[in-house]
């Protein structure tokens, strides 16, 4: 299973950013293959408009099953990702991407 997360750096340790549209990183981790990769979304701070399905349309190159951020998407990537197959988990906006994670196994993230 793949799981992508909205952050503010590129590791574990990393503060979750509780935007996702305009969030600066994602954080993959793919669990079968023990794999944590990144992509840096940073230039998404420059466009005007439709920042949200831009994200969301990037992170579908990444093909994940689970999606963790903070708020959840707004309107338009909302609409976007409802007719993908990806779970929405949000509530993690406080935390490292580790203790999203964590907090994830343990059932303590609400489905968006």
């Amino acid at each position: 299973m793949k799981i992508i997360f909205t952050t503010t750096g590129l590791d574990w340790d990393s503060k979750m950013d509780p935007r996702f549209g305009r969030t600066e990183y994602f954080i993959i981790f793919d669990e079968d293959k023990d794999e944590l990769t990144s992509y840096d979304n940073t230039a998404i701070a420059d466009v005007a408009h439709g920042a949200g399905p831009q994200t969301a349309q990037k992170m579908f190159e990444f093909k994940p099953d689970i999606l963790i951020t903070g708020n959840g998407p707004g309107g338009n990537a909302a609409r976007v990702l409802q007719n993908s197959n990806i779970t929405i988990y949000i509530g993690a906006g406080n935390m490292t991407v580790k203790e999203a994670y964590d907090a994830f196994k343990n059932g303590k993230l609400r489905i968006y």
